[in-house]
Order: C-alpha cells, then structure tokens, then sequence
C-alpha cells in the first residue's frame, strides 16, 4: 500500500527569513492525519535568507538529522560543536537529555536550503551526542547511498533507533529497487524530479508512505533526488 503526501498539501508558513514547508504536524502547523510515520517524526524542507538563521533552541529524546541541499548552515550547540554542513554532507545530533543549538546562515548572498528530520529514539535520556559525514554526489549516483543507521555501517551516521535512511541521485529512466523486511515500512521524500514508485508517481516535494510491500522499485522519468527511510 503506498499512500501519497502531496508537497503542495504540506504545512507551510513563510516569516520573511524563513520559507519552511512542513511534511507532518509542527510547531503552530497541526494536521491530526500527519503525526509522522511510524518513528519518524518530522521532514521539514527550509530555505533561510542570507545572514539570518534560528538562534539558540533546545531540544531533548529526538535524533536530528540535517541533510543541506544547497548553500552552507553553521550549526553550534551546548555539547561544544561548532560545524557548517554543506550540500552532500549529513549531520545527526542526538538530543538525548537535552542539548541547545543555534543554526545560521552566514553567507551575505546565498540562501541555504535543506531538510531536518526528526527521527524518535529507541529509549529516551540518551547522553547527547552529535556526528557528520560527507556522501559525495558520485556515492549516490545511480543507487541508493545507506547515510544513516543503527549500527553506523559502511560510514553511514549512527543514529538510536532501528532506522535505515538512503540518499539517492538518478538519471532520467534509472531505477531502483529496495527490499523491504516483512513488517518493515518504507517512507519515501522526493527531493526533486519526478519518479514512479511501483506505478504510483510522485514529484519534487512529495513524500509516500509504504506498507505491506516487500519490493520498492522507484523508476525516475526526470532526473531525481530523494531520501528513503526503511523503518520498523
């Protein structure tokens, strides 16, 4: 069964520095059918201005992963990491017991886009923590990139929860096919492009939900970017 979330149906609000779409219920955006997806839990896709960002916030039982699309995002917390993710690179914070941060845009021109995504821990009070990594674009061409899991391997991202997430780049007319575990499910976010997903389609924005299916075969009919997360 694969149930669609139209991107021009997502929450969205625009405050001038900020242009934030939001997959499933968050902050002042509520949709009761859109709580998240098994033990994912927030897919926002944000565009901040130049020379603006958000400043210091905490959060505390939820691994954040930022995957930036475009331009670069400087990020700073209270565990004593100061970094700035680029495009290809995939960063997870764990807010385990609680962690402050500030994200920001410090380029005087350019916008940076990307997404941030919450994923539910497997046990709450974890010590905070924080990891990066880069996947340059040829890792991902043609094929499905493991950027995060549980166990951290082939240089993926750890992260603590029994969650696999893939990033991948395809040309016009490549496919994939991913194998889901019986019981497992599968959430799919097109990042751009267009694809079909065992014959359903879906464009730059939308996202799919995936149950009851042991084949996920993605056929792209423009050239693609998304995510897919292979969840319990």
């Amino acid at each position: 069964m694969i149930s669609i979330r139209p991107s021009d149906e997502r929450g969205h609000a625009n405050h001038g520095w900020l242009d934030t779409f939001h997959t499933f219920s968050f902050n002042t955006y509520y949709d009761p059918r859109y709580m998240g997806f098994r033990q994912l839990r927030v897919i926002n896709e944000d565009r901040v201005a130049p020379d603006r960002g958000f400043g210091t916030h905490s959060h505390r039982d939820m691994e954040i992963i930022t995957y930036v699309l475009e331009g670069a995002l400087a990020h700073k917390d209270s565990i004593g990491t100061s970094s700035v993710i680029r495009p290809g690179e995939v960063q997870r914070m764990t807010a385990g017991t609680g962690v402050s941060h500030s994200e920001y845009n410090h380029s005087p021109t350019e916008p940076v886009h990307f997404l941030q995504i919450w994923i539910e821990p497997e046990r709450q009070n974890l010590e905070p923590g924080y990891e990066q990594r880069a996947y340059p674009a040829e890792e991902k061409q043609g094929k499905l990139r493991l950027v995060a899991s549980k166990d951290g391997r082939g240089n993926s991202v750890t992260i603590h929860q029994n969650t696999e997430l893939y990033a991948a780049i395809l040309a016009e007319n490549e496919e994939v096919i991913h194998h889901l575990e019986s019981g497992r499910n599968a959430w799919i976010q097109i990042i751009s492009g267009e694809v079909t997903i065992n014959g359903t389609t879906l464009k730059g924005g939308d996202g799919a939900a995936i149950s009851d299916e042991l084949t996920v075969k993605i056929v792209c009919t423009t050239a693609t970017e998304f995510l897919l997360f292979d969840l319990n």
